[in-house]
């Protein structure tokens, strides 16, 4: 649990710097983009821009998790957290003077916002790949599911955060110095993961496949006893020795599988609900006080679903908990849909937008990870993990960064689209996707083996 708490602020940190976005982004659009008189294409551009981070980390996690292996590699995203966060906080820092905005500085911002992607991109991969890798079978999944929390927990402080700073004060204060605060607040969260990733030590599993046995043997035994720990060890070193590294050693299918569990993830529209949820909430009347408030409410829901999925997901297994959520999001965002065709906005509209998160929460949001984390086989697991996560922010970028051109076309057809890939999601589920509850990370190798 301790090893999977230090794990899980990688996911923490992941929720924090995605979220963050969500109380600044009016402000970034005043500052850096209506004073630029550029386009709104532009505006889902900067506010998606981490996200292009976000893709090279998770193409760049299998290469650091293999050569540095899967702690160091953790280490690299927490430095990288640390600097977005002052980066974007202060992206005149050096070359630019305050107050004077021009195109070199929105690019400055940028380019600080990527460097925070590419620690998220590379923890988003190595956090679940850690815990993984040390957790015992029978509570992996909860375990895994731990960092979903994290994740959700990251976006719900930084509601809070953002409210903070944001509650009593001035538009004009906010968009020039309280947007500041907001992405700067994350470099102590990033100062703590950096510091408590000194003590934790390596995966047994990566430790085995560099050939240091007795070390594996000595943290498998802390975790499983002495019994376990020979036979767990026996089973990893089998698996090293005998299968081989290249990526479709076991099947294209196994592949096919995560890249499909990545992009339905985005293609929900899940991002959409939490990057732009205070203006979501705005359009619906609320003002700008209430609609972080709502925000907030929303995280709370999103905590508290996500506690079912840790709750339910060994006993349950993975495949019931996905199709259910996908059913219960297909409701939500398809209702969300035909609400805003009849311009029916309230509390009826906050209601399906609670349905669709916390179904998502209960399923998609943690089970997802859970599936990369376990699904492949220890030899393919670094480069197989860096596709199906690269594939994430790859569809999340897409998914963000098309929502605002998409709500000027038809808001409702936009949430309508998100309903149907939610029912997509389950059709995929049901007919592709293994149960893999209570097998161990050696077992899986049987169910994808040619």
């Amino acid at each position: 649990m301790l090893l999977t708490l230090v794990a899980t602020l990688g996911g923490l940190l992941f929720g924090y710097d995605t979220a963050v976005i969500s109380g600044a982004e009016k402000s970034i659009q005043a500052y850096l983009i209506d004073s630029l008189s550029l386009s709104s294409f532009a505006h889902g551009a900067t506010v998606s821009s981490a996200l292009i981070g976000c893709i090279i980390g998770g193409l760049i996690s299998g290469l650091l998790a293999s050569n540095l292996g899967r702690k160091k590699a953790l280490f690299v995203a927490a430095i990288l957290f640390f600097l977005s966060a002052l980066g974007s906080g202060q992206p005149e820092f050096l070359f630019f003077k305050k107050g004077e905005v021009s195109m070199s500085l929105l690019y400055m911002f940028n380019f600080y916002r990527i460097i925070g992607g590419i620690g998220v991109g590379l923890a988003s991969a190595i956090s679940p790949m850690y815990i993984s890798e040390i957790a015992p079978a029978q509570i992996r999944g909860r375990l895994i599911s731990f960092n979903q929390f994290a994740i959700i927990f990251g976006m719900l402080v930084v509601y809070f955060v953002n409210w903070s700073i944001a509650k009593g004060q001035t538009i004009e204060w906010i968009n020039e110095f309280g947007w500041r605060y907001m992405f700067m607040s994350e470099a102590i969260p990033a100062s703590l993961f950096a510091v408590l990733l000194i003590f934790v030590p390596e995966t047994p599993r990566y430790l085995a496949m560099q050939g240091q046995n007795e070390k594996a043997l000595t943290i498998l035994e802390r975790i499983n006893g002495v019994d376990a720990a020979k036979k767990i060890l026996k089973d990893i070193t089998g698996t090293v020795s005998k299968s081989s590294s290249k990526l479709f050693s076991y099947g294209k299918k196994v592949i096919i599988i995560g890249i499909l569990l990545s992009a339905f993830q985005q293609f929900v529209g899940i991002n959409v609900a939490l990057y732009y949820a205070p203006r979501i909430f705005e359009s619906m009347g609320a003002a700008k006080d209430a609609s972080m408030l709502q925000t907030i409410v929303m995280g709370l829901v999103n905590v508290l679903f996500t506690v079912v999925a840790i709750l339910t997901v060994d006993k349950w297994g993975r495949k019931p908990l996905l199709i259910t959520g996908s059913i219960g999001m297909a409701v939500g965002m398809i209702t969300i849909g035909m609400l805003s065709f009849y311009e029916v906005i309230g509390i009826s509209t906050l209601i399906f937008i609670i349905i669709y998160t916390a179904s998502f929460m209960m399923s998609w949001g943690p089970i997802c990870w859970v599936l990369i984390g376990e699904i492949f086989p220890n030899k393919i697991r670094g480069k197989a993990i860096a596709i199906a996560v690269a594939t994430q922010w790859t569809a999340n970028y897409f998914i963000s960064s098309t929502y605002p051109a998409m709500m000027e076309f038809s808001g409702g057809m936009t949430y309508i689209f998100y309903g149907i890939m939610s029912i997509l999601s389950a059709v995929f589920v049901w007919k592709m996707v293994p149960e893999t509850k209570g097998k161990s990370l050696e077992e899986m190798e049987n169910i994808f083996k040619k």
